[in-house]
């Protein structure tokens, strides 16, 4: 089979490499990609959002199957373009990625259907919303309604901060994203990121995660895309999984095919666990970056034909096998992120990194210039570690990063603290 992967980042670098492993897979290509998927696949300078090149490189290429690995592509429709051309891929046509591509959507169709998740307020103009704020507990959460590229939530802490995110929403802070606001109430627990492939009708969970948001240690400073991330979550227990499943994803996926948009592709599920239960924080219709690094280090399975199931509706015959091993990623990121991140700065190392037992390092954001490998984006490398304990994997990433000469970047330090904590307490 021949394959076109969408993307450029470290989930999709993580997706390449386990894709390389499918006997069904004959050729692999990745648009755009970057200097490590460049190891793995044939990059193309393909304009993702430009649906009739994809198609044409398709047809061009004798492509059989296009992986979609950001929400931009899905809730712009790109499976639609696809489906129409008859090509075969991975991901939810636009209706059904509207799970992302709309908090207030993913809301209304909790409200209506009983899926746990907190109460909430959507608004389309920034007196409403802030009449609603009045009287409300805080903290709470501000979130703008579309794609914002992980920057549009604000968790308030006072009355003046919450205004303020509503204001700059309808300000046009977020673009597009921040016509309208949703509301939240503050929810308590400890997040965990669930994954599920779903084709319409079938739901397969995937191992549990769970990612370090804030930039700083001890989960300090501003939320960012993910600074790190660990597999499984010691949070989801079988029988928070099963929970998960009955209450919040198989209610969506009937939810969803009753409204007459059957949703295939991944559901990733950001869950708080709270004293009663799970509840969905929001859904995204991709895979998450960084868990699917971690999620990958530990598949046994194959997962392009776990992928080529799910869109073709023949997942109820898939059983996927994993690992026992912990797996954990440290993301290293440029100076500057998550503000403006400085780019061009050269990346060392790497070779000597990867010879640690246990390590892959996967791209996030950088490019070859010549022999050099250089920094181009925000978040820009994935060191993931696979390990008999969390502390066991984090040990073998940090090893690792010792050996990657970068002045440009950094990183967190405690990747798995909450985890190791808990395994230190069974000791």
């Amino acid at each position: 089979m021949n394959v076109l992967l969408i993307g450029s980042g470290g989930r999709e670098h993580a997706l390449a490499w386990a894709m390389t492993a499918s006997p069904l897979l004959e050729k692999l290509y990745c648009a755009p990609g970057n200097a490590g998927i460049a190891e793995q696949a044939e990059c193309v300078a393909l304009d993702i959002a430009n649906h009739d090149a994809v198609i044409a490189f398709c047809r061009d290429n004798a492509v059989d199957f296009v992986v979609i690995g950001p929400e931009a592509p899905l809730v712009g429709g790109l499976g639609d373009a696809l489906d129409e051309a008859g090509i075969a891929y991975f991901g939810p046509n636009a209706a059904a990625a509207r799970l992302e591509g709309s908090k207030g959507f993913t809301k209304d169709l909790c409200a209506q259907f009983n899926i746990p998740t907190a109460a909430y307020g959507r608004f389309c103009d920034a007196d409403a919303a802030l009449a609603y704020l009045e009287g409300k507990p805080l903290p709470i959460v501000i979130k703008a309604d579309g794609l914002a590229a992980g920057k549009g939530v604000v968790i308030a802490t006072t009355t003046e901060e919450a205004r303020a995110a509503v204001e700059a929403c309808f300000a046009g802070a977020f673009g597009t994203a921040g016509a309208q606001v949703v509301i939240e109430e503050f929810l308590q627990g400890e997040e965990a990121s669930f994954f599920a492939l779903c084709d319409g009708t079938h739901a397969l969970a995937l191992a549990s995660a769970q990612d370090h948001k804030r930039v700083g240690n001890g989960d300090t400073g501003p939320n960012t895309g993910g600074m790190g991330a660990y597999s499984p979550a010691p949070v989801m227990t079988a029988e928070m999984t099963r929970r998960t499943m009955d209450e919040i994803i198989l209610p969506t996926v009937a939810a969803m095919r009753a409204r007459g948009t059957p949703f295939r592709g991944v559901l990733f599920a950001g869950l708080m666990i709270a004293k009663d239960g799970p509840k969905l924080i929001e859904y995204n219709v991709r895979f998450g970056d960084p868990e699917t690094q971690v999620l990958m280090m530990r598949l046994r399975s194959d997962i392009l034909a776990a992928l080529r199931a799910t869109s073709n509706g023949t997942l109820g015959s898939i059983d996927l096998k994993w690992s026992d091993d912990t797996a954990l990623t440290v993301v290293m990121a440029a100076n500057g992120y998550p503000g403006t991140p400085e780019k061009g700065t050269q990346i060392k190392g790497l070779k000597a990194a990867a010879r640690i037992d246990g390590v892959e390092i996967f791209h996030a954001g950088t490019r070859r210039d010549g022999e050099h490998i250089l920094a181009d984006g925000g978040r820009v490398l994935n060191v993931t570690a696979r390990g008999t304990s969390v502390a066991d994997a984090q040990a073998h990433a940090y090893a690792a990063i010792a050996k990657i000469d970068w002045p440009g970047g950094f990183c967190r330090t405690d990747i798995g603290w909450r985890a190791i904590a808990r395994e230190n307490e069974r000791h």
